[in-house]
């Protein structure tokens, strides 16, 4: 497929690497990308229609993964501003038409919102040959951006005074993660400020440095702190095979799976045996379906989490127990041959029957290979929509950058696009995407994938805690949502 750029210098050659084409079944194809002066070609071994997620700028919306309707394959090279407003208006309008039917009260902006942008579509295409058509293109893409963005916001004011309605607030979590590092007496009270839970973790890595030798004095503190502050303790994830998961001494057994199995098996023995009773819930394993460490295949992969959750669940058969999914989308599989899309790794846990309780989805956002495209507010809803088939609950691990430039504390070493995120940017993204996610009556909980940017960290930037140890906007306004919307928990029983 081709599609033209105009003008050729709107977006970097990095961000095009991002891009992918996928098929009815939202699964990515495996493609190559290329640039032909201003042409963006996209080569691929099937030939059926897709459609195309790209990360565009938008003027007042910043960099956002936005998709084409359905296209064809054509030799004509298509005009990318013109079917990413289309796509974008054909989600709107949809997507309204589905809420009004189950009772949403649509502003009149809304529809005021969605006929501008038809109207502006119009004229692009009847124009996308003159010099101005991409440009009214783009005016028709941040209309229906802007009427969709309140659309979101009428959907999750009703949809939680609904969730409300019987106690008066939320039955959700908000948490925050928690790293070996105790948190200071200032730090704490913000914490506490902003969440009613939080997400320990319990790295092999860090516990395990030497084998069979563990070192529990850190997990100690966090979750006797936890239980003392009346928060709801998830613990995990148990097993992650990436840099930050894996210990160094199990690359001996790279070749071995059975070795393997069973080194992961006497941590995950040693940790749910220490704790059982006193967390609530067990990530037994995290981003599973992206790991690439080691030589595992996917399906070891597989039977590996499997393995793990089982293991929990044998040892622990009263807490209820959760894996990580990362990207959902699925942005990896445009960039690498892949046989499982995340759906499809997850639908074979559920059935292998291993009483999950429910799906971690993380979204670690950032236009760079490794993270979540930023969406739309209506996509954002609709992917979740679309993970509740599965018909378990879901929580939502976030990460969302606060800046660019170089983090020397980031474990991924990886360039933000220059100008794309700032601390304001940060906390307008929580301040509309939070409530939106506590809203849907499948997710339980919204949890903060980083909190501090002073201790090293998965992602860039991407705390709540800025290097000095000051808070960033986003921590206020997770405070206040907190304040406003959620109700107090009780502190967890003691039990065995």
């Amino acid at each position: 497929m081709r599609f033209l750029i105009s003008p050729p210098q709107r977006i970097s050659e990095g961000l095009l690497e991002l891009a992918y084409l996928s098929g009815p079944d939202r699964t990515p194809w495996s493609a190559r990308a290329r640039l032909e002066g201003a042409e963006f070609v996209l080569q691929r071994d099937s030939s059926d229609s897709g459609c195309l997620t790209i990360p565009w700028p938008v003027e007042q919306h910043g960099l956002l993964g936005l998709s084409t309707a359905t296209l064809v394959e054509r030799d004509e090279p298509y005009l990318l501003p013109l079917e990413l407003a289309r796509g974008t208006i054909n989600q709107f309008r949809n997507q309204l038409f589905e809420w009004q039917m189950i009772g949403l009260a649509v502003p009149a902006v809304v529809t005021e919102k969605l006929a501008q942008a038809v109207r502006q579509f119009s004229v692009a295409v009847s124009g996308q040959q003159e010099p101005g058509g991409p440009e009214e293109a783009e005016r028709a893409l941040r209309t229906a951006l802007d009427g969709a963005q309140l659309l979101a916001a009428a959907y999750a004011e009703q949809a939680s005074a609904v969730r409300r309605r019987a106690t008066g607030r939320l039955p959700a979590l908000l948490g925050g993660e928690l790293t070996s590092t105790p948190l200071e007496p200032p730090l704490a009270a913000q914490f506490l400020a902003a969440f009613n839970a939080a997400a320990v973790q319990m790295s092999w890595r860090e516990v395990e440095t030497s084998e069979g030798s563990f070192s529990w004095s850190a997990c100690d503190r966090q979750i006797d702190w936890c239980r003392a502050a009346g928060l709801k303790i998830f613990a995990g994830p148990l097993v992650q095979l990436d840099d930050r998961g894996l210990p160094d001494w199990a690359y001996i057994w790279e070749d071995d799976w059975d070795n393997l199995l069973a080194a992961a098996g006497q941590f995950v023995r040693a940790a749910v045996s220490r704790y059982r009773g006193k967390v609530d819930l067990w990530l037994g394993a995290g981003r599973a379906n992206t790991s690439q460490l080691l030589s595992l295949t996917e399906e070891e992969n597989l039977r590996l989490a499997a393995a793990m959750l089982r293991l929990v669940g044998s040892l622990d058969p009263q807490t209820p127990r959760a894996i990580s999914i990362d990207q959902p989308w699925g942005e990896y599989m445009g960039r690498q041959a892949v046989d499982f899309a995340p759906l499809q790794f997850a639908d074979a846990l559920v059935r292998a029957n291993l009483d999950l309780r429910a799906f971690v989805l993380e979204l670690n956002l950032g236009c760079f290979a490794g993270a979540t495209l930023p969406r739309p507010e209506l996509e954002l809803s609709r992917q979740l929509d679309y993970w509740s088939l599965l018909g378990l609950p879901l929580l939502v691990s976030l990460s969302i950058p606060s800046a660019d430039g170089e983090d020397p504390l980031a474990r991924r070493k990886v360039a933000i696009p220059p100008g794309s995120w700032s601390p304001e940017s940060q906390q307008a993204w929580a301040a509309r995407y939070v409530p939106l996610l506590l809203a849907k009556p499948c997710v339980q909980g919204v949890f903060w994938n980083q909190f501090r940017d002073d201790q090293p960290h998965d992602f860039p930037h991407a705390g709540l805690m800025a290097e000095l140890r000051q808070p960033k906007p986003a921590l206020k306004t997770l405070a206040a949502m907190r304040s406003a919307w959620l109700a107090p928990l009780e502190k967890p029983p003691t039990r065995g």
